[in-house]
């Protein structure tokens, strides 16, 4: 017998840990009577960990994020009674309604991605609100000034060593490598390759494509950080050329304003624009696009690319708009399975810690608990053996 399935079930299957989490939790209900507000890019491999937290007794109410929403994966959830507010959107204030419309629910725990639950939740604060995670080092720097007026338990899910060599380090890179293919379909052999920031998603993506074979050039602010490096093999011009030796420019560093129009007079003619930061301002393009040198846009829609011709007869290609590459464009297949299964299971388990009330206040914006990390890794250890 042939039965049909979609990509929502190969990934469920696939996240072996959390399926083990879920079934634990049917047991333990950790959850129960508790709603979970969540802000995180809802594609395939999210189902799998909003099903473990709703196999825990949860109540869910989710939105995405800026330009990953996938359609397939809002039906789903509501099909399944998840409450959902969110489309496939690219603007700010459409994206910052549905936020809104969370946190509108009160929610006793939120899963953040990027601060902007928790920063509205700051703005409009109620009782009932626990705590909960944020899932990046985006959001960990906006919301740490905020600790005093939050002053709840928000455990970090990217300060965790797990989340920075399986997640950060080896699938960030991977996929920015994949996405760079599937955009363009073009070589990285030879290429000159400059990656701007060195922590683990910099130091992940500039491996994978110098083996592949690229030429990769390594742009950081801290001298620690740009001899770290230097001492890894790679080379480390400074800033300006940096820019102008680059085929292919990748934007790792969780800043705004990393490439900007003002760079505009040293990119290379064909030079490729991407970012792999969770906020869609590590490259500047509304400042491109309105810059007086650029006397034309070409959009291969399909594709994901645009190009700007400017008046010097220079193209300049960006990819997925300057969102976050590896979840933009056509089939936006994100992180791999593996990887995410870890870093969900530290969110449905750093969750979890806090609906038991067993971290207070004094945990606001910190690192994911050792004793979480070790759980976790001993856990996809057992499965791996």
């Amino acid at each position: 017998m042939t039965t049909s399935a979609t990509r929502i079930d190969w990934i469920g299957r696939s996240c072996r840990l959390l399926q083990a989490t879920a079934a634990e939790f049917r047991n333990t209900r950790p959850f129960e009577g508790l709603t979970i507000g969540t802000g995180i890019h809802l594609e395939p491999k999210t189902v799998a960990l909003l099903m473990t937290l709703r196999a825990g007794g949860a109540r869910l109410v989710c939105t995405g994020n800026l330009n990953s929403t996938q359609p397939a994966t809002v039906e789903f959830l509501r099909a399944q009674g998840v409450t959902v507010f969110a489309t496939q959107t690219t603007d700010p204030v459409a994206h910052h309604q549905s936020l809104e419309a969370v946190v509108a629910e009160k929610p006793d725990l939120l899963l953040d991605n990027g601060g902007d639950l928790f920063a509205i939740a700051a703005q409009h604060p109620y009782a009932s609100l626990l705590g909960g995670t944020e899932e990046t080092t985006s959001g960990r720097t906006r919301l740490l000034p905020m600790r005093e007026q939050l002053n709840m338990p928000i455990l970090v899910i990217n300060d965790s060593p797990i989340k920075q060599f399986a997640e950060n380090r080896h699938a960030v890179g991977q996929s920015l490598f994949e996405s760079y293919m599937r955009f363009t379909n073009r070589s990285t052999n030879g290429k000159r390759v400059t990656v701007f920031g060195y922590g683990a998603c910099g130091k992940g993506t500039a491996s994978c494509f110098r083996n592949a074979f690229s030429q990769v050039s390594v742009v950081d602010i801290d001298p620690v950080t740009s001899l770290q490096a230097h001492l890894d093999g790679f080379v480390t011009p400074l800033r300006d050329q940096a820019i102008r030796s680059a085929d292919v420019l990748i934007t790792v560093t969780g800043h705004p304003d990393i490439v900007t129009a003002r760079d505009l007079p040293l990119i290379k003619d064909g030079a490729i624009l991407m970012n792999g930061g969770h906020f869609p301002n590590e490259i500047d393009v509304a400042a491109f696009h309105g810059h007086e040198d650029v006397v034309e846009i070409s959009r291969y829609e399909a594709d994901g690319i645009e190009t700007l011709h400017l008046k010097d007869g220079r193209l300049i290609h960006i990819l997925g708009g300057g969102h976050m590459a590896n979840l933009a464009g056509p089939r936006p297949l994100g992180n791999s399975v593996e990887s995410m299964d870890l870093g969900f299971t530290l969110q449905v388990r750093c969750l979890e810690r806090v609906a038991q009330r067993a971290v207070g206040p004094e945990s606001c914006v910190v690192p994911v608990p050792a004793d979480i990390d070790a759980m976790v890794a001993s856990a996809y250890l057992d499965l791996a053996r």
